[in-house]
C-alpha cells in the first residue's frame, strides 16, 4: 500500500536554525530518500514558501469564473511544508521510515493514499 509521510512546520524556522542544526535535520532526509530509493520508486517534494502561494477558490456566482488571489490565507503558523510517498507493506513499516526525518521543526502526519493517476518526473 501506498503510504504518504507528510510534513507540516511553521515557515521559516528550519532556516533559522543554526547550520548544524540544519545539517542534522536534512541527514534524515538524505538518509530517507537513501533508503525509500534502494527499496523502489518514491516521491518527494518540497513546497516553495508560502507566500509564493496563489489561492484559487470557486466564484459565489454559478457560471462565474473562479476568483484567483494571492495566498495564502490559513488561519495558523504551521503550513504544508512537503511530503514523501511510497509503498510500505503497513502503516507499521511506514511509522519506522517517518521516524528518520522526525525532528523538533516540524510535525509529520503518516496516512495510506490511493493513486489518482498520472505520472511526474524532474527529468
Amino acid at each position: 500500500m501506498i503510504f504518504a509521510i507528510t510534513i507540516y512546520g511553521e515557515a521559516g524556522v528550519f532556516e533559522a536554525l543554526p547550520k548544524e542544526r540544519q545539517d542534522e535535520v536534512l541527514s534524515g532526509h538524505t538518509a530517507l530518500q537513501e533508503v525509500l530509493a534502494q527499496r523502489g520508486e518514491f516521491v518527494s517534494i518540497k513546497l516553495m514558501p508560502p507566500t509564493s502561494a496563489v489561492m484559487v477558490e470557486a466564484a459565489g456566482n454559478t457560471g462565474a469564473a473562479p476568483l484567483i488571489t494571492d495566498g495564502p490565507f490559513s488561519e495558523t503558523k504551521e503550513s504544508f511544508l512537503g511530503f514523501y510517498a511510497a509503498e510500505f507493506k503497513d502503516l507499521d513499516e511506514a511509522l519506522e521510515y517517518a521516524k528518520m526525518i522526525s525532528s523538533p521543526v516540524a510535525r509529520l502526519e503518516v496516512r495510506p493514499v490511493a493513486w489518482a493517476g498520472g505520472a511526474i518526473s524532474s527529468e
